[in-house]
């Protein structure tokens, strides 16, 4: 029993230099603070719940395929569009909030851009209705933003290649 524990218990995510901790988390408060404060000025909503694990992956696996800029946007952005689909067809009940999360996760993985805060997006849309403005705030506009962010954060030493060249 102890012996499953440990293998349970066990972190596979390497040890960061703690330098790197703190840059992420900056990263990601800034993130998030930018996108907070156009929709403050702005009076349209650029922020969305998917979008703090969005900023987890940008600030803290900036190098991992899903955190790459098609990914983001695209990953969030088939998924806000599948609900929405599904909204049109379906009475929202458990089970077709079920359905629009498997699509959702089905195309962006035959798409190969697979994000998984992404899979959040169509249970937003289909909890709050918020109609097809949400594709452009907050979708499009606040997934794009946050990867600018991260592009330009990542440039900041200790410098990281983002986005991934190849």
């Amino acid at each position: 029993m102890r012996h499953h524990v440990r293998f349970v218990l066990r972190r596979h995510q390497p040890r960061q230099k703690p330098h790197a901790v703190l840059k992420a988390g900056l990263g990601g408060a800034i993130a998030i603070l930018i996108i907070s404060a156009l929709s403050h000025t702005t009076g349209n909503p650029w922020l969305m719940a998917p979008f703090g694990a969005t900023c987890v992956l940008l600030f803290s696996a900036p190098n991992s395929p899903l955190s790459q800029p098609a990914n983001v946007v695209g990953g969030h952005m088939v998924a806000a569009l599948i609900a929405f689909a599904i909204m049109a067809v379906l009475p929202v009940t458990w089970w077709s909030i079920a359905i629009a999360a498997g699509l959702s996760i089905a195309a962006m993985a035959a798409l190969r851009i697979t994000h998984p805060p992404a899979g959040a997006t169509p249970l937003v849309v289909m909890a709050t209705a918020p109609g097809l403005s949400f594709l452009l705030f907050p979708t499009l506009l606040g997934s794009v933003t946050l990867v600018a962010v991260a592009m330009l954060f990542h440039r900041l030493p200790p410098v990281t290649v983002y986005p991934l060249r190849d």
